[in-house]
């Protein structure tokens, strides 16, 4: 082999070598800045690039989303009490060029600038605001930091609060007001549970003793129609058997006399009493005098006897 044979052959491994070191690959998650000379040139995208070996110098950065820990920290409340808080950044770069060129380092600016504005947006609250309201503090220190980071060309998509510890002596102390905020609704729930028993089982006996008086009345309204049909009934058929009487004596046309012995008849029925005295109608002289007549009648028609005078009785005595 001679010189110019072995010069050939250098050169073809030196155009093989210039043309391997000119192809770059970039990942799909990946972008590619190209810098010639010292001086930011383009940026490659995912897929086969061709740049220039000797001048083209490629910086890779990954634009998938970054999750940054923030450290714990001391934090004072507005009520001046110290809590212990860390958290958890999600960002994720936008623009490779000014994420390579505006900032040497966003990861850890990213978790400077989270610290500071902690302690910032904490501070201005209490601490039963800071146990409560994590969605609030969480929404403020993402617009801050958005803010801050998008001229470094990374955008912050959501920050978390993963601890907030306050002094052991507080959180004491806010377990024994749960637990006696517990205890007051449990005998109050208690309370309200008997109250609404007692209501219930009174509106229960309410509503018995109402359906009591309306059967007690609808029982009095029966039987007091059941005695007025009675009444009516029994005054009905008196007054049928009166005026049957009435027409029968009509009827018969009686005299006097028969009245009288009608009369006479009746004196033993009211004689036929437990009372030791007897009152008479007035009237009852006349009835004694139509006697009197009957009887000096018979007298005159049989044997004769002896004359009684008879005088108007108005009380009889048993």
């Amino acid at each position: 082999m001679n010189a110019v044979q072995i010069l050939l052959l250098l050169f073809g491994v030196l155009v093989f070598a210039l043309v391997v070191s000119s192809i770059r690959i970039i990942r799909p998650f990946e972008r590619g800045l190209v810098e010639r000379l010292g001086k930011f040139q383009r940026i490659l995208e995912p897929g086969l690039n061709m740049i220039f070996p000797l001048t083209d110098r490629v910086i890779k950065v990954d634009m998938r989303e970054v999750v940054i820990d923030v450290p714990p920290q001391l934090v004072i409340t507005r009520d001046n009490v110290n809590v212990e808080v860390d958290g958890i950044i999600y960002c994720q770069v936008t623009d490779p060029f000014r994420s390579r060129y505006e900032i040497t380092n966003y990861i850890r600016a990213a978790t400077k600038l989270a610290q500071t504005n902690l302690r910032n947006v904490i501070g201005e609250m209490d601490l039963d605001s800071v146990l409560s309201s994590r969605d609030e503090i969480n929404a403020q220190l993402r617009d801050v930091m958005d803010q801050a980071t998008d001229k470094w060309g990374v955008k912050v998509n959501r920050i978390e609060l993963q601890r907030i510890d306050p002094p052991s002596d507080i959180t004491e102390a806010m377990s024994r007001q749960m637990k006696a905020e517990r205890d007051k609704r449990a005998i109050i729930l208690e309370a309200e549970g008997t109250r609404q028993s007692d209501i219930t089982k009174a509106e229960g006996q309410r509503q018995a003793q109402i359906l009591e008086a309306e059967g007690f009345a609808e029982a009095v309204k029966k039987k007091a129609d059941a005695e007025k049909y009675r009444q009516e009934t029994v005054a009905k058929g008196e007054a049928e058997a009166i005026a049957k009487v009435f027409a029968a004596i009509h009827n018969g046309k009686p005299d006097d006399k028969l009245i009288t012995l009608k009369y006479l008849e009746m004196l033993p029925r009211l004689a036929d009493k437990e009372a030791n005295k007897i009152f008479l109608p007035y009237e009852a002289s006349g009835i004694i005098s139509a006697l009197s007549a009957m009887v000096e009648g018979i007298s005159k028609n049989g044997s004769p006897t002896k004359e009684v005078p008879v005088t108007p009785v108005t009380e009889a005595t048993t």
